[in-house]
């Protein structure tokens, strides 16, 4: 694997960075404490093509290869997981998903808008009952004529109450288990959709985090993604990529960790010297420094596999894994760096810290990679 980046690469992920460190860094405390980020920023996104990379361009999107898209996750993670968040759930998970499965009239209506910012997009599995286990979701959708008639429960959707498409996945077969699901591209403003943000929230409170409820939504057969029954496997493909995406912006986060204490180390004084003097301060920087560049290279082995069309399951779990946790531990051992002071929301570290905790929960968690690694290694299934 060739581990330089193209003048291309390396020039959109300037262009990141600097649109990263003008409207991002500078509010992401703020955008915490309200619990809401300016969705001002949504269209900004559009306008630069992030909301369109790896789309195709006739489709309204910006085009570029999957470690591009990498490249931009840790810029939008290193300024704001939550922001980050935004863009992977609703171009990762809908717009791609859309791309790959979608029938021509589906790509035509909905990818111009999720590209451009029109509109956002959030991927409705999650259930209160069915978190790790989606196989086995509860939702359900009837058959009517040539519609379709939801009804169940979602919850902790990204993007759930700022989206205007909401992808969800619904048992429609008989059969218990992930051969019937079916996947529906459901508009938000549908009657009998309620949508209700789940505030409190440890961390990514810039992001709208929402319970969905479905009472009788009735969809047309059109609306439906990719044939009945394949609504597990259109979930999974977009998961598998999905862990990558929620890696790399991890591997930002840890990055902004690392910058953030690097840059407190060396002005704090401490018996008589910069506390970066110190040998132990110096080991808790270079703990994080280490795994930050071991996670990098991780996730793009994993996205050199995606753009070769190489099998990258194994590799995506193994990104996720160890970037996500590398996040936890960089962004623990940066509050330990500033003392006192990053358990005060002044300071990035302490945010950070909240932020990367849920990155080993959502898309699969922690536990969960180690199993799918496990049954990859051995040929034999923990589930």
């Amino acid at each position: 694997m060739d581990l330089s980046l193209t003048p291309e690469q390396e020039q959109f992920r300037t262009l990141a960075r600097d649109w990263v460190d003008r409207e991002v860094v500078p509010h992401a405390a703020e955008w915490d404490r309200a619990e809401h980020v300016d969705l001002k920023i949504v269209r900004q996104l559009g306008e630069l093509g992030f909301l369109g990379l790896g789309i195709d361009e006739e489709l309204g999107g910006s085009g570029g290869d999957f470690l591009s898209y990498c490249l931009m996750m840790e810029e939008l993670g290193r300024g704001d997981t939550s922001v980050r968040g935004i863009v992977s759930v609703s171009l990762g998970l809908v717009a791609k998903s859309i791309q790959a499965h979608g029938t021509e009239e589906q790509q035509v209506r909905w990818l111009p808008g999720l590209t451009s910012g029109a509109t956002l997009g959030c991927f409705a599995l999650t259930e209160p009952g069915t978190g790790s286990d989606a196989g086995n979701l509860t939702m359900r959708a009837v058959r009517d004529g040539d519609d379709w008639i939801l009804n169940g429960e979602k919850i902790f959707i990204t993007n759930g109450t700022w989206a205007g498409l909401v992808l969800c996945f619904a048992r429609t077969g008989k059969e218990a288990g992930p051969k019937g699901i079916t996947a529906f591209l459901v508009p938000a403003d549908a009657p009998g959709l309620g949508r209700h943000e789940i505030k409190g929230k440890l961390g990514l409170r810039g992001q709208a985090t929402a319970a969905l409820t479905f009472e009788d939504v009735r969809v047309s057969d059109t609306d439906r993604l990719g044939g009945e029954g394949a609504g597990f496997t259109i979930a999974m493909s977009a998961l598998d990529k999905g862990r990558i995406a929620v890696a790399a912006g991890s591997v930002g986060l840890a990055r902004g960790c690392l910058e953030a204490a690097i840059g407190y180390a060396t002005q704090r004084t401490q018996f008589g010297k910069p506390i970066a003097a110190h040998q132990l301060v110096q080991e808790m920087l270079t703990d994080i420094a280490v795994e930050t560049d071991a996670a990098r290279l991780l996730v793009w082995r994993a996205a050199d596999l995606v753009d070769r069309r190489r099998p990258f399951r194994t590799e995506a779990s193994m990104a996720k894994l160890f970037a996500t946790e590398a996040a936890v531990k960089a962004a623990n051992q940066a509050v330990q760096v500033f003392g006192g002071y990053g358990y005060v929301d002044e300071f990035p570290v302490g945010k950070a810290l909240r932020d990367a905790r849920v990155t080993t929960l959502y898309e699969g968690t922690s536990q969960i990679q180690k199993l799918l690694i496990g049954r990859a290694l051995t040929g034999i299934s923990a589930f």
